[in-house]
């Protein structure tokens, strides 16, 4: 399979046959290369030696026309006419469609199929892709999505505690369409990648929130370039980098649904709407974003793509801010941040004060503002702050 045909299903393909196929939910497509459905796909001849031992469903060999993605995609659209199935792509691998990725897994598997269990709700059908959701606000997100009904791609650059939190989400919420898949969002190969991987598992895109994200504190004497230039690839040009491509997936969708709206979210801070005292490199990264923010809404309108912000206060129970090594409460305290603290608490406690409603941003308080933009289709553009009062609108 080459480079261009992987290109032309993940961006071209899978999400035009999504959109047009029948009935309210779209369904998963999930779409395998594997080398022995690669060898069954070089030709009909090969085909039929491959399903001598093949003990799965009945798969139909089906010829595309590569170069035409749009008549390709009618071509895949009229042979998948029962509720799921197989499709051996010629020169590609193995597509299967399904109510759930559960039962597109057991297809591809040569498995007997049973009843999808994926929860439902009001995200049901939709997929989703969340950067940075191994830990901490993203998988708290990724979680809630989850039980709404939304297929969950969870992507980060660990990989380990990415597929840890896949089967712990998959245990908890009961929804057997979540998937992970390692990306570095500063890098555009990567992303790509990312991106690719998400349609190839579920079949398009709904929804991108764009949540990695680092801090370094320290003042200007204090903070070295590294870190500074650090900060900016990972929240600045990891956002950029994830518009970019999820947006192409997006627009597909917008040809064949044109009533369709989709959403991409940035998790954005407090912090892009007023300035940090010796936590500029994070502060810099999240306002320019902001300006990303209204920039792409302006651009990706035409194709009912919503881009906006949501700037939670502080997160004090998640890593970012608790962790005993390299968390905020720690690096402000090293830093001499906040005046005449002599420990962690004490760090904490002048924080919690500045805020009135008297508590940290929860993940429940930021998934309440992603689920209201992603069902406001007159909103785009916006930072949503949701900080407990400590930062108003002016």
């Amino acid at each position: 399979m080459t480079e261009n045909i992987l290109h032309t299903l993940a961006y071209d393909l899978l999400p035009a046959v999504r959109m047009q196929m029948p009935g309210t939910i779209p369904p998963v497509l999930t779409f395998s290369g594997d080398e022995p459905f690669r060898e069954a796909a070089r030709s009909p001849q090969a085909f039929e030696e491959w399903k001598r031992v093949w003990r799965g469903a009945e798969p139909s060999f089906t010829e595309v026309v590569w170069s035409d993605a749009e008549k390709a995609a009618g071509t895949l659209t009229a042979a998948m006419r029962e509720e799921q199935g197989l499709l051996m792509l010629k020169d590609a691998g193995l597509l299967a469609w399904g109510p759930g990725k559960d039962i597109t897994d057991r297809l591809l598997g040569g498995e007997k199929t049973e009843k999808s269990k994926a929860p439902s709700g009001p995200l049901t059908g939709r997929i989703a892709l969340i950067t940075g959701a191994a830990q901490g606000f993203g998988k708290g997100l990724a979680e809630h999505l989850a039980a709404d009904g939304a297929c969950v791609m969870v992507a980060d650059i660990n990989g380990e505690t990415g597929r840890e939190t896949v089967r712990q989400l998959r245990e908890k919420t009961g929804n057997p369409n979540i998937a992970f898949v390692g990306a570095d969002v500063t890098k555009s190969d990567s992303v790509d990648g990312m991106v690719r991987a998400t349609v190839l598992a579920f079949g398009g895109l709904d929804i991108f929130i764009s949540n990695a994200g680092i801090l370094k504190a320290g003042g200007l004497e204090a903070l070295e370039e590294q870190a500074f230039d650090l900060v900016t690839q990972v929240n600045y040009k990891g956002f950029y980098l994830g518009t970019k491509y999820a947006s192409r997936v997006m627009k597909t969708q917008h040809c064949h649904a044109p009533q369709r709206f989709m959403d991409i979210i940035q998790i954005n801070s407090k912090s892009g709407l007023q300035g940090s005292n010796r936590n500029f490199a994070y502060a810099g990264s999240k306002f320019g974003s902001i300006g990303l923010v209204q920039s792409f809404a302006l651009e990706l309108v035409p194709d009912n793509i919503k881009v906006n912000a949501v700037c939670p206060g502080n997160f004090f129970d998640g890593p970012l801010w608790s962790d005993p090594d390299n968390g905020l409460f720690v690096q402000y305290l090293r830093a001499g941040k906040v005046a005449g603290a002599k420990t962690i608490e004490d760090v904490r406690r002048y924080y919690e004060s500045l805020v009135p409603m008297g508590r940290g941003t929860t993940v429940k308080d930021v998934y309440r503002a992603v689920t209201y933009l992603i069902q406001q289709e007159y909103e785009t553009g916006q930072a949503l702050p949701v900080t407990g009062g400590q930062v108003m609108l002016k």
